[in-house]
């Protein structure tokens, strides 16, 4: 089982380094969620090794039953994200493989967290970003064409985030409803509510601190969650998008 856990990681790996995605039948689509977790964290671990590319924090996928439902899910998943994940706000395009673009709140740990910590407390020590999430994956044809074990052993298909300006001071009842609505050269595409996202974000917080000790890790200070999607993902075009988050404030992304 190693050895098929080693060639499984370099398999992606490989596909990640030199940006040239692999089959679907790379990977078994019955992969086991343990099994896939520990692929993604061994090419996290090499990410760091062999190209110093630091874990900088976690993406929450599947966190509303429609997402869910497109994996045979019942519940979310995370995948890590990459000091390459994190965008200035401009993306070429031929540079990724088959991109998304999502509508998701990025926290930001002040402190390390307790697996301890309740709501409140998750909101005194982070705070919260607009943001949007570019997933991509190293799969060909993958959307939403792969297995729940594929995803996570992809790291969730993790890509790009781009992280606005912060702010404090956000109350829990607050992000019960804040509405975000996308626009791509200043046409409304899509919008949805913070409620999608396991019905506030800060249960997607609260349970990837619960699933992180599962083995051994936990959110760091200084770390970027990007907590969940509002919204079906779209597909990446260029242009100009922006996101307006009511009551939290906007970001953009050029993709050239």
């Amino acid at each position: 089982m190693q050895h098929k856990l080693h060639n499984f990681t370099e398999k992606l790996f490989n596909a990640y380094d030199s940006k040239k995605p692999i089959s679907k039948e790379d990977i078994p689509a019955d992969i086991e969620k343990s099994t896939a977790y520990e692929i993604q964290h061994q090419i996290t671990d090499r990410k760091v090794a062999t190209n110093q590319d630091n874990l900088i924090g976690y993406k929450i996928s599947l966190t509303s039953p429609e997402t869910q439902q497109l994996f045979n899910a019942t519940t979310p998943l995370y995948g890590a994200l990459t000091d390459t994940s994190l965008s200035n706000g401009t993306i070429e395009l031929d540079k990724m493989l088959s991109p998304l673009i999502e509508i998701e709140l990025m926290f930001i740990a002040n402190e390390n967290l307790s697996i301890t910590d309740d709501q409140e407390t998750i909101l005194q020590k982070m705070r919260i970003a607009p943001g949007l999430e570019i997933p991509d994956s190293r799969f060909t044809d993958w959307f939403p064409k792969v297995s729940l074990g594929q995803v996570i052993a992809d790291s969730a298909v993790a890509g790009k985030i781009v992280v606005g300006e912060s702010v404090k001071g956000i109350t829990f009842e607050q992000l019960n409803s804040v509405n975000a609505i996308l626009k791509l050269d200043g046409e409304e595409i899509a919008q949805g509510p913070s409620s999608e996202v396991l019905g506030n974000p800060v249960h997607a917080i609260k349970w990837l601190m619960e699933e992180l000790a599962k083995s051994g890790r936990k959110i760091e200070k200084g770390m970027i969650i990007s907590s969940g999607t509002f919204i079906l993902p779209k597909v990446l075009e260029k242009g100009k998008y922006q996101v307006e988050y009511e009551g939290i404030g906007n970001v953009s992304l050029h993709v050239i």
